[in-house]
């Protein structure tokens, strides 16, 4: 029996031993090190990710948001903390937090200045799932960041960095709280960034866990007392983090089960042929289980037989009110002109959309020809010198018709020659030559105005 055992053990051990697939240990502390620093180019990747998340929730485009997370360079630091306190590098922390807290605040700016000035203010749903953030979004960060800290140990990375990206959502939350405080809405702000700082501790700790179990060799702390106080600042902050999540998801699993109590109550006591509910709603401040129903009456006698039942079904502190007959098509009425109220307004948010559109289109319109007025100064500054021959010159934006349609379009230069000078053909040559790259027009036309 003893060998049996101790030959399971041995082929579970070969095959969920870590230790020889590890990468240097040296080596990793310096990759990971090396991703905290968020300046340059890291930087501008990290706004321009916020843009096109933010952009994702502005339309509600799942694609895009993905996107957005699979450039977002915000990993770096979390797992450079998490890192920092596994071997008790204490500057490698200060590095990692000072980043992490410089790209979070650059990230809510950018996120709150889009928000500003888009068109599209209304909540999508992409932008709602992200302000009430569940214990199911601690044990997603968890897990996500212990795969992310096992690729990063280990050879043959394959795609889990980015994986762990779109499953943790770092992206999104902080965008969500950019629109929070671009509509001045606080509940949206504090719900998404409470998301954000789940997304950020439990990763953090994964790392931490990760990096003590593949065996990292340990910085000594100054001191035995100093190293207790950072682990219990560490748990500390986790059991807070963890705290109103799990409230959180106590209440929506509450009302989801409610939800299907209702479900089965309706099935069971109050489906007749000829009947059908259209609507059953629980309202828990009123404590009333609403039920809207068309076709075939229920009979009051079955409904207060599905009354004294309620309590079968988890639902014996509530009330039903049922709704049907004429009631039911004065709330169908209702809802309907509702509808079309909601599209009414869906036409309207469009049509103001097309017409920003045109307003765009016609300002950059506008914008090609009066461009034209200052540049002439400066162009014709700049010619006095390369060329002499030239006094002064004009800059227009021409549109020549060819035939009954096709329009020819380019940058029309009335040249000025000096006093006693002309310009040769080789010399306009070089001039038309100089002033296309100078406007940076597709075609230049140089016409000399006679003396």
């Amino acid at each position: 029996m003893t060998l049996h055992f101790d030959t399971l053990r041995k082929t579970i051990s070969e095959y969920f031993n870590l230790l020889p697939d590890m990468e240097d240990r040296q080596a990793v502390v310096e990759q990971i090190s090396q991703g905290v620093s968020f300046r340059g180019a890291n930087l501008w990747v990290l706004i321009f990710a916020i843009f096109i998340a933010s952009l994702g929730l502005n339309v509600n485009s799942t694609a895009v948001i993905i996107g957005a997370m699979l450039i977002s360079p915000l990993m770096g630091p979390i797992i450079g903390m998490g890192l920092a306190i596994g071997i008790n590098d204490i500057e490698l922390f200060r590095k990692a937090g000072r980043n992490f807290a410089v790209a979070t605040l650059i990230s809510v700016l950018t996120a709150m200045v889009y928000f500003l000035v888009t068109p599209l203010d209304e909540a999508q749903s992409e932008l709602l799932a992200r302000t009430s953030p569940t214990i199911y979004d601690v044990l997603i960060a968890t897990f996500g960041g212990a795969a992310g800290i096992t690729a990063l140990c280990t050879r043959g990375k394959g795609n889990v960095i980015p994986g762990v990206a779109i499953a943790t959502a770092l992206m999104p939350p902080l965008c969500t709280a950019g629109f929070g405080l671009a509509t001045g809405n606080v509940l949206y702000f504090l719900g998404a960034f409470y998301l954000f700082f789940i997304n950020t501790v439990f990763i953090t700790i994964s790392t931490y866990l990760g990096v003590r179990l593949m065996r990292f060799p340990k910085r000594q702390f100054i001191s035995a007392e100093r190293a207790t106080r950072a682990k219990q600042i560490i748990w500390t902050v986790v059991v807070l983090t963890m705290v109103p999540a799990t409230v959180m998801t106590l209440g929506i699993v509450r009302r989801g089960l409610s939800d299907s109590y209702v479900r089965k109550f309706v099935k069971n006591e109050l489906s007749q042929s000829g009947t059908q509910v259209i609507s059953q709603d629980v309202d828990r401040d009123s404590m009333v289980v609403r039920i809207v129903a068309v076709g075939k009456e229920i009979t009051p006698s079955k409904r207060a037989e599905a009354e004294r039942r309620l309590s079968f079904y988890g639902l014996g502190d509530y009330r039903l009110t049922l709704i049907q007959g004429a009631q039911s098509d004065s709330l169908l009425e209702l809802t309907s002109r509702l509808k079309q109220v909601a599209t009414s307004k869906a036409d309207d948010q469009k049509r103001v959309a097309e017409l920003t559109a045109r307003v765009s289109d016609l300002h950059e319109q506008l914008e090609s020809y009066t461009r034209y007025v200052p540049l002439s100064v400066q162009v014709s500054r700049e010619a006095a010198t390369l060329f002499p021959q030239v006094e002064s010159i004009v800059l227009t934006r021409v549109s020549e018709a060819l035939g009954d349609t096709a329009q020819c379009q380019y940058v029309a230069a009335i040249v000025h020659p000096a006093k006693a000078k002309r310009l040769s053909g080789d010399e306009q040559r070089r001039f038309g030559l100089w002033l296309k790259a100078r406007t940076e027009a597709d075609s230049v036309a140089v016409f000399v105005a006679p003396r």
